[in-house]
C-alpha cells in the first residue's frame, strides 16, 4: 500500500524564517489526524503550529528527503 504524505512548514512568526522548513508527514489511514504529526525528521508539531501545502514547495527539510526514500 502506498502511503500519503502531507507537506508542511511552521507558520510564519512561530519560528525564524530560516527554521521555515518543509517537512515531511506520513498520514495515518482514516480521515482524522491525530493531534500531533510528527514529521519524517522526528519534529513533532501541535494545533496551529503548521501551515499545510498542498505540494513540495520552498526549502526541505533534509533529515525528512533522507527518511522518505525509507518509507
Amino acid at each position: 500500500m502506498t502511503a500519503r504524505l502531507l507537506f508542511g512548514r511552521p507558520l510564519p512568526g512561530s519560528v525564524g524564517e530560516w527554521r521555515r522548513v518543509v517537512h515531511i508527514f506520513e498520514v495515518p489511514a482514516g480521515n482524522t489526524l491525530p493531534e500531533r504529526l510528527t514529521a519524517l525528521c522526528g519534529t513533532s508539531f501541535g494545533p496551529g503550529e503548521l501551515e499545510s501545502l498542498g505540494r513540495p514547495t520552498g526549502m526541505p527539510c533534509e533529515s525528512c528527503l533522507r527518511r522518505v526514500a525509507t518509507h
